[in-house]
C-alpha cells in the first residue's frame, strides 16, 4: 500500500515550505532514490509554487551502485567525478536550498569488500568537502527527510508482509513528522519553539563538563567555553529559518576535540554506509578514540576511524529524552535520521562550527584552538537509555543533574 495523494501533498509541502523554507527566485537541489519518484514531483510543484527559479534532481539507484561495488574495478572507487563535485560548490555559492530524501537499505553493501565501501566513502568526502562545509556552516538551508522502501520496511518489519511493512512505516514516517496533524506546518512551529525552551537554559548554565553514566558507559565530555546548544528550525546566513532534520528531538552541541575521556557503548545499530555496526564500544583518551570493539561490523568501524585524524574524534553531543515520541515507538529504523532522534547521541568528526559563538566566522586555526573537531567525515551514533544519567558540571565545579533514567531532570 502506498501513501494517499493527500499525505504526499502534505509531506512535500512541509519539506518545501518548513525543511528548506524555499525562498522567490532560489533554485532547490533534490537528492532522491528513483523509487521516491511521486513525492519529488510533488515537491517539486510546491517549491515552483513557493517562488522557486529551478529544481534540479540528483537520482539515486541503490541496485545500481551495489552493483558497481561487485563489480567494478577497484581503482573506480578512487574516483570521483569533479564535475559533480564542482557542480554542488556552484550550487551551494549561488544560494541553492538542499533537499535530500532518505531511503535507507540496511543491507545494501552485505557481501562487498570493506576496503571497496572505505575507498570511496573517503573519496566522496574530500570531492565534496568544500560543498559540505557550506552546510555545516548552515551558509545554506537544508533538510533531510525519508521515504519508505520496501528494502527498508523489510528490515524495519521482517515479520510483516511487503505491503504491510511499507504501509507501517509510511505510519511511523507520518506520525514522526507530524503529517496526519490538521495543519503539520504549523505543528512544526509549535514543536520548534518546545526544542528552543530545551536550548535557552542550556545555554544559560555554560557547563564547562558532561559526564555520562550507564550500563558499560563512563565518559566525561569537555565542552568549550563558547559552546552553544541548538535545537529544531536554524538560521542560515540570510536569516531564513529552515529545519535540517525531519524528524528532530535534539538537542546538542559541540565538545572539546582534546577533552573526551572514558568508555562509550551504543545502545542502537549503526547502518554506516550500507553496513550495520552494532554492540560496540570505544574508549576515549584526551579526545581520541584508543581502543574499540564491536559486535558486528567491526572492520567498517575499523575504517571509519582511520578516514583521518578528526574521524577519532567528537563532534556532536545531543541529548534526546528516552519519553520522546520516536523512542516510545521502541523500533529500530535502522536509519540514523530517526534512531538518533530517539536516543540521545554523539558524532565521530566534523564538528558544526554554528556550534560555537561567532564560529562561522572563524579560520581554521581559530576554530582548532577553540576545540573544533576537524574531519570529513560526521557520524551520529546513539548511546541513549533509560539507564542513562547525565551531569553537568558548571564553571565553578557546581555538578547537578541533566539526565536521570534517560530523561530530563529539569
Amino acid at each position: 500500500m502506498v501513501p494517499t495523494q493527500e499525505q504526499l501533498e502534505k509531506y512535500a509541502a512541509l519539506a518545501v515550505k518548513t525543511g528548506v523554507n524555499v525562498q522567490q527566485g532560489q533554485t532547490l537541489v533534490v537528492t532522491a532514490p528513483i523509487a521516491a519518484a511521486d513525492l519529488v514531483r510533488k515537491v517539486a510543484e510546491h517549491a515552483y509554487k513557493a517562488g522557486a527559479k529551478n529544481v534540479h534532481v540528483d537520482w539515486a539507484d541503490e541496485e545500481v551502485t551495489r552493483i558497481k561495488y561487485l563489480l567494478a574495478p577497484k581503482e573506480a572507487f578512487s574516483e570521483y567525478p569533479m564535475w559533480r563535485a564542482k557542480g554542488w560548490e556552484e550550487f551551494a555559492e549561488n544560494g541553492a536550498a538542499f533537499l535530500s530524501i532518505y531511503s535507507p537499505n540496511p543491507d545494501l553493501l552485505k557481501g562487498v569488500e570493506p576496503d571497496r565501501i572505505a575507498t570511496a566513502n573517503k573519496t566522496s568526502a574530500t570531492a565534496l568537502n568544500k560543498y559540505r562545509s557550506y552546510l555545516m556552516a548552515h551558509t545554506n538551508s537544508w533538510s533531510l527527510i525519508s521515504y519508505a522502501t520496501p528494502e527498508w520496511a523489510a528490515k524495519v518489519f521482517p515479520d510483516l508482509s511487503p505491503e504491510s511493512a511499507v504501509q507501517k512505516l509510511w505510519e511511523h514516517i507520518f506520525d514522526a513528522t507530524r503529517i496526519d496533524t490538521p495543519d503539520p506546518i504549523a505543528a512544526w512551529k509549535e514543536h520548534n519553539a518546545r526544542l528552543l525552551e530545551t536550548v535557552e537554559p542550556l545555554n544559560g548554565k555554560r557547563y564547562k563538563q558532561l559526564q555520562y553514566e550507564a550500563p558499560g558507559t563512563s565518559l566525561t565530555v569537555e565542552l568549550p567555553e563558547q559552546h552553544l546548544w541548538l535545537g529544531g528550525a536554524k538560521e542560515n546566513a540570510k536569516g531564513i529559518l529552515f529545519n535540517p532534520n525531519m524528524p528532530t528531538e535534539e538537542v546538542f552541541t559541540m565538545p572539546h576535540k582534546d577533552g573526551v575521556n572514558g568508555t562509550v557503548r551504543s545502545t542502537k545499530p549503526l547502518n554506516y554506509s550500507g553496513q550495520i555496526i552494532d554492540g560496540f564500544s570505544l574508549t576515549f583518551k584526551d579526545g581520541k578514540v584508543v581502543d574499540f570493539s564491536a559486535d558486528q561490523g567491526r572492520e567498517a568501524l575499523e575504517r571509519s576511524l582511520n578516514t583521518d585524524d578528526g574521524a577519532r574524534s567528537l563532534g556532536e553531543v545531543a541529548l534526546v529524552p528516552h519519553d520522546s515520541p520516536i523512542s516510545n515507538a521502541n523500533i529500530i529504523f535502522y536509519n540514523t535520521l530517526f534512531d538518533e532522534n530517539a536516543s540521545s547521541h554523539l558524532a565521530l568528526g566534523q564538528a558544526y562550527q554554528v556550534n560555537l559563538s561567532g564560529g562561522t566566522e572563524m579560520k581554521e586555526e581559530e576554530l582548532a584552538a577553540h576545540g573544533v573537531n576537524k574531519s570529513l567525515v560526521h557520524v551520529d551514533f546513539m548511546i541513549g537509555s533509560p539507564e542513562m544519567n547525565i551531569d553537568g558540571v558548571r564553571q565553578d565545579g557546581t555538578r547537578e543533574p541533566i539526565f536521570r533514567g534517560g530523561n530530563w531532570a529539569f
